[in-house]
């Protein structure tokens, strides 16, 4: 019996076609031909089911799987897009920090430079000084500073001087003298005053054996002291100059106190 192949792949059914035929063939018999046959039983033909080769068996997917990584990189690109939308803020916390640093190193500084010069400004050394008439005549070595409040050289060498003065206070006078004070013109005349910081070393009797002018090392100014506590006839730095403020720039005023040495 010749078979077809059915739409169900790798199922074969019988060619009913070709019985058909032959029925017809038997129907145009003649009767006189005919002879009767038993009748046999029909054959029943089982249940079909389409079964499908294993080659024909189609790759399954994770569905479920695909879709939740599809939701996650939606997601993110979602975020994405926001964050990039949005302007980002700077952390509160951190500026604070930022802010307590920038506090504490100014404090710092400030202190460090206080502890540097020892505290000591002009208007200490000023304030402790020995009056001008007075050096003059208790028999004492002198050591007299021109200055200015204004003069920026003369607050730097405010600590270096304090210093040395506490150290030789009792066997020499120092006298601190303000050239903006028009008390003091003849002693700028008389001194040669033409830069700021001035300092004049006197002997006992008032005559000056050198000046050291402007901004040097301390120990040109401690070694000049030195020879005066002594009692030595000369000064090792007699006449030295360095960077200065020019006397040119004071501002003269006359001072209210005339005992004033300032």
């Amino acid at each position: 019996m010749a078979v077809v192949a059915s739409r169900c792949t790798g199922l074969l059914l019988p060619d009913l076609g070709a019985s058909l035929a032959g029925f017809r063939r038997r129907r145009s018999t003649p009767a006189s031909s005919l002879s009767l046959r038993p009748r046999r039983a029909r054959r029943r033909l089982g249940s079909l089911s389409c079964i499908a080769p294993p080659d024909s068996a189609e790759p399954q997917t994770d569905e479920p799987a695909a879709k939740d990584d599809s939701t996650e990189d939606k997601a993110e690109a979602s975020s994405a897009s926001q964050d990039a939308g949005n302007p980002t803020f700077p952390n509160k916390d951190l500026s604070r920090r930022i802010a307590l640093a920038s506090t504490i190193g100014a404090v710092g500084l400030f202190a460090y430079q206080r502890l540097d010069f020892g505290g000591v400004s002009l208007k200490d050394l000023a304030a402790n000084a020995t009056p001008y008439e007075e050096a003059l005549s208790n028999g004492k070595p002198t050591v007299v500073e021109f200055y200015a409040d204004w003069c920026e050289v003369c607050r730097e060498l405010a600590p270096d001087v304090y210093k040395v003065e506490q150290q030789y206070k009792d066997r020499v006078n120092f006298v601190m003298l303000n050239v903006d004070n028009t008390k003091w013109e003849q002693e700028l005349d008389e001194f040669g005053v033409e830069g700021i910081p001035h300092f004049a070393f006197l002997d006992k009797e008032g005559n000056e054996e050198g000046n050291v002018v402007g901004r040097l090392p301390k120990q040109y100014f401690l070694d000049n002291v030195v020879a005066l506590a002594s009692g030595e006839p000369t000064v090792p730095h007699a006449r030295v100059v360095g960077q200065f403020s020019s006397a040119e720039s004071r501002k003269v005023h006359q001072v209210a106190d005339p005992r004033s040495h300032g």
